[in-house]
């Protein structure tokens, strides 16, 4: 297939991937409408102070999953086979955007952290282990997701660059740690003002 209408149908295909909500699904599988509850976001976090571990820790299976399978697109529709081809991190920002603006949701989505960390997961695993753990470590220690989340959006690019990403693929990257940023802009004016909410489940 021409790179012409390959890249389209991959991109599209990511957005409509990233689009499936997991929080929402497993929330209704509880009987609950988590836009509803909580905070309103349909997140794992949301989903952890909702409905407890187990729902929360398939929400971020699922959204992991949304953001590798998005990156994969992009390689095999690229021809290249090594994951850090650029079109897989594009794919993946795609599989992103699905989940923070789903359209089988209204457009009303998540924050993208875990679908990031799925893209990442895909292109550059070792960088997504360590950034899965130290975002775990933080949020067991201070119970507030957001933290971690911010904490894993400043040291992201210098651990790409470390693992030897470059180009483009650095501009889609910068594109979904934008997006991440901006979908927690709440959650920053919280973080300063001393209001988070934390998780005590």
């Amino acid at each position: 297939m021409p790179p012409a209408v390959a890249l389209p149908l991959a991109i599209v295909a990511a957005y409509l991937v990233g689009s499936i909500d997991f929080a929402v699904i497993v929330a209704r599988m509880h009987g609950v409408d988590i836009h509803q509850e909580g905070s309103g976001n349909p997140g794992m976090s949301n989903v952890l102070r909702t409905l407890g571990r187990v729902p929360a820790a398939m929400v971020f299976i699922g959204d992991t999953l949304k953001g590798t399978i998005g990156a994969a697109m992009g390689m095999v529709a690229s021809g290249v086979p090594d994951p850090m081809v650029h079109w897989a991190f594009l794919t993946g920002l795609a599989a992103v955007v699905g989940h923070c603006y789903p359209i089988f949701h209204r457009f009303k989505g998540g924050k993208g952290v875990a679908t990031g960390g799925g893209v990442l997961l895909f292109t550059v695993p070792l960088l997504a282990v360590i950034e899965i753990a130290i975002w775990f470590l933080i949020f067991f220690v201070t119970r507030t997701a957001s933290i971690g989340s911010m904490v894993i959006v400043v040291i992201t690019v210098p651990l790409l660059i470390w693992q030897g990403v470059s180009g483009l693929a650095l501009v889609w990257v910068g594109l979904i740690i934008a997006l991440v940023v901006w979908r927690h802009r709440g959650n920053i004016k919280r973080m300063v003002s001393g209001s988070e909410e934390r998780v005590s489940t």
